[in-house]
């Protein structure tokens, strides 16, 4: 009787484990930098990538599912370091998407994700902990905390630093809950973020920031991990900035839009962030919505729009068009010279969307553009991919695992229909998602969640 129980038990083991998954003919670009390749097999056993190598040098397990993918491209699972939950609402608030963002995410090629910025934090950590039980299909979530603003908060969901104590306290607190990432934000006093990452950093964890009271250098000198957004949020170049206030933002972004990337100021900078191990995170995607007549307009990001979004998104485009003085041209074409110069020389540059703004950053969708404006900032497709990929795992310390497409490492796979090398606009083409080894249609997940964003 125990043999025969022995047995079912064994026969049931057998039969929950999936057939392993052979990717042939396909490009491989493995998110190491290195050139892509041609006419490869991918095999994923056991939720991880079992081989890598050209056609007919690979062996494929007895059993296994092959899918012959001629022509198509099979990348890392993108690592998106400036993600959120929320979605702009209007009138400066925002509303958490459990619902429809993890499906977006997933679907759009993003497995893993730095929640950038907490609007409501217990909603990131019981979302992360449902899609890490198999409850909900969505990106491994690394959570930061609410953000660490000093006074006055920018928006209503926001609390008010009122000292360095708190500084750490609350830090420590949100620690002791299950976030990982810290972020502070634009009215931060240089004493509050100072205790903030030292009490990040005694946790052994990472604190990034969208700072303005603070400068770039100022907050390197203190220890920052990484800075959002890039040049055009830096206030230190403002004449007679001081310390502790943070500029009125048009008066930052005119500032910013006359300066010269190359010229001594800037470059100091640069320099300054790469001797002292700063990473940068881009956000290009979030400025191309204040260029004037500059985002593509797409079918498919309406279509995931509540009817209420799709109108606010639309007056937002009208805003932007309807600037005629606006720097917006200039000072996007800066900060992409700005990323590439820093990336050129050595900086840790990282990538996200972020759904902010006027309502026209969609979650996955987002974050292929932002891979497209790294192409058009003069990143080649290959170059994009490592920053979106590997620099990302790294810079969340788990790149033994994620990142890159290699032997032994978690099966967190984009399949892309078309060479990306080529053409980074294929990314569009997203057929399927693998994540941890399990296929995900992004089709079906998108039809999940049409009409949905700005309503869950």
């Amino acid at each position: 009787m125990r043999l025969l129980t022995l047995y079912c038990l064994l026969v049931a083991a057998g039969a929950a484990q999936a057939p392993a998954i052979a990717l042939t003919h396909v490009w491989v670009i493995d998110g190491t930098g290195a050139p892509a390749r041609a006419d490869q097999t991918v095999v994923i056993e056991n939720g991880r990538i079992a081989a890598v190598g050209a056609a007919g040098t690979v062996t494929i397990p007895a059993g296994a599912t092959v899918r012959d993918l001629a022509g198509d491209t099979v990348l890392p699972g993108l690592v998106g370091m400036h993600e959120h939950m929320f979605y702009p609402e209007g009138n400066g608030l925002y509303g958490e998407q459990a619902y429809s963002f993890p499906r977006l995410y997933l679907a759009g090629g993003v497995t893993t994700i730095r929640t950038t910025g907490a609007i409501e934090g217990y909603a990131d950590l019981n979302l992360k902990a449902a899609i890490d039980a198999g409850r909900i299909p969505g990106p491994e979530i690394f959570p930061t905390a609410p953000y660490l603003e000093g006074y006055p908060p920018i928006g209503l969901q926001l609390h008010p630093l009122k000292d360095p104590a708190e500084a750490r306290a609350f830090v420590n607190y949100w620690a002791s809950v299950g976030a990982n990432n810290y972020k502070a934000y634009m009215h931060i006093t240089h004493d509050e973020l100072a205790a903030a990452i030292q009490a990040a950093h005694a946790l052994h964890e990472k604190l990034t920031g969208h700072l303005c009271s603070v400068g770039f250098q100022e907050a390197a000198a203190l220890g920052i991990d990484d800075l959002e957004h890039g040049f055009v949020v830096d206030t230190e170049f403002v004449p007679g900035k001081q310390r502790d206030v943070c500029p009125p933002q048009p008066v930052t972004f005119a500032t910013n839009a006359k300066m010269d990337i190359e010229g001594p100021q800037v470059q100091a900078t640069i320099h300054d962030l790469i001797q002292r191990r700063v990473a940068v995170t881009s956000t290009l995607d979030i400025f191309e919505t204040f260029v004037p007549n500059r985002p593509p307009l797409q079918r498919r990001v309406m279509a995931v729009l509540t009817p209420e979004a799709r109108v606010q998104y639309l007056e937002s485009r009208v805003r932007a068009a309807s600037d005629p003085h606006s720097v917006w041209p200039v000072l996007f074409r800066k900060e992409e010279e700005f990323e590439h110069s820093f990336a050129q020389q050595g900086g840790r540059l990282l990538a996200g969307l972020d759904p902010t703004g006027g309502g026209g950053i969609v979650a996955g969708y987002g974050d292929q553009r932002e891979l497209e404006l790294l192409v058009e900032a003069g990143f080649t497709p290959v170059q994009a991919v490592q920053i979106y990929t590997q620099n990302g795992a790294r810079y969340l310390g788990i790149a033994q695992r994620v990142g890159t497409v290699a032997p032994g490492l978690q099966a967190d796979l984009v399949v892309v229909r078309g060479n990306l090398s080529q053409k980074v606009s294929d990314i569009e083409n997203t057929v399927t998602v693998y994540k941890q080894g399990k296929a995900y249609d992004p089709a079906k997940l998108i039809a999940e969640v049409r009409d949905s964003v700005g309503l869950h």
